[in-house]
């Protein structure tokens, strides 16, 4: 076993100056009673909340990442991808396609964070408290890949409109003219067609979101921080949540990068197929090309999505994610 003392962090930074009546985490009774339908409705209104304003804000930076992917020959790099979108479009062409950003991840961030906290809790009770604590890891993968499964079907519509405003600066202004657009040409089908490397790309993302995100805080509190939990600030908490967040966004930059590239090319064109994308990216390109940049992206979003979904969480007298959080009553066990 690894000594805590080892690892420790100074003691300023996590014990708390304010007055003992000054509050720490509220306890489930205080607030939102944990596993009841206002929870799931809170974790809901959180991943909306923190997901679709991160999203939104990194528009320039998803802009030329898309680009990076779908044509490699003129978009060489970050710095001359930015360069040269200027010089075309102009400043706003960076803030293409922030709508469809906004609405989709919105969506997006409603269903993955409260069906997560709604499976994690359904699977928990299917293998019963011995076997939840034991294989947690397991209960965290299952239960996100269910979450997400549905949370990408709710994005996908947003996220084919956003790669064609965004890589074809002549197809549409924005969400308005582009939706309608697409439908148009392609139908219905053509917002859905891709779903299947959509879902390659965020299943595999949001299991390793959620179960390194929950391995990487309980570990800092069980080895870094010798003070319990509940005992720590809400800033500290907070701050632990940005840090954990921010470390899993890289785990999912790296695994999911070769479908996130996918799905750009595959929404750029009608009629593109993997094939094609691997005829003029090559494996390697597949796995790397647009990585650094998305890795920056990625990473900060995941932190600051933690970040916010728990200072949400606080807000209405909820725990923050991840660690050790107080066990509900029994009475509040009831899955909605």
């Amino acid at each position: 076993m690894v000594s805590s003392e080892k690892f420790s962090l100074p003691k300023f930074l996590y014990s708390s100056s304010m007055p003992s009546k000054s509050p720490i985490i509220s306890s489930p009774e205080e607030g939102i009673k944990m596993y009841s339908p206002a929870f799931y409705a809170a974790c809901t209104i959180g991943g909306s909340l923190c997901t679709g304003p991160t999203h939104t804000s990194v528009t320039p930076l998803d802009v030329v990442k898309c680009n990076m992917q779908i044509d490699p020959a003129k978009y060489k790099g970050i710095s001359s991808g930015f360069g040269i979108i200027v010089k075309e479009q102009g400043i706003k062409g960076l803030f293409r396609g922030w709508a469809p950003t906004l609405l989709g991840y919105s969506a997006q961030g409603a269903c993955k964070y409260g069906f997560y906290e709604f499976f994690k809790k359904y699977y928990s009770d299917l293998v019963g408290p011995e076997y939840a604590a034991k294989y947690k890891t397991f209960v965290y993968l299952a239960g996100s890949a269910s979450a997400e499964s549905i949370a990408a079907a709710a994005l996908c519509p947003m996220e084919a409109v956003k790669v064609r405003v965004q890589t074809q600066p002549g197809f549409a202004k924005g969400l308005a003219d582009g939706l309608p657009k697409l439908v148009k040409s392609e139908g219905v089908h053509g917002l859905y067609k891709g779903i299947v490397p959509l879902w390659g790309r965020q299943i595999p993302y949001t299991m390793m979101k959620f179960a390194s995100f929950e391995t990487i805080v309980e570990l800092l509190y069980k080895h870094a921080i010798p003070t319990p939990k509940e005992q720590c600030s809400n800033t500290f908490q907070l701050g632990v949540s940005f840090a954990g967040g921010y470390l899993a966004g890289i785990f999912c930059s790296v695994i999911s990068h070769p479908a996130d590239n996918l799905v750009s090319f595959l929404n750029n064109s009608k009629g593109a197929t993997v094939g094609d994308a691997v005829k003029k990216l090559g494996l390697w390109g597949l796995c790397t090309r647009g990585l650094p940049l998305r890795i920056v992206m990625i990473g900060t979003l995941t932190g600051a999505q933690w970040g916010l979904y728990d200072a949400f969480k606080v807000s209405v007298g909820l725990p923050t994610s991840g660690g050790i959080t107080p066990a509900p009553a029994a009475t509040d066990l009831a899955i909605a």
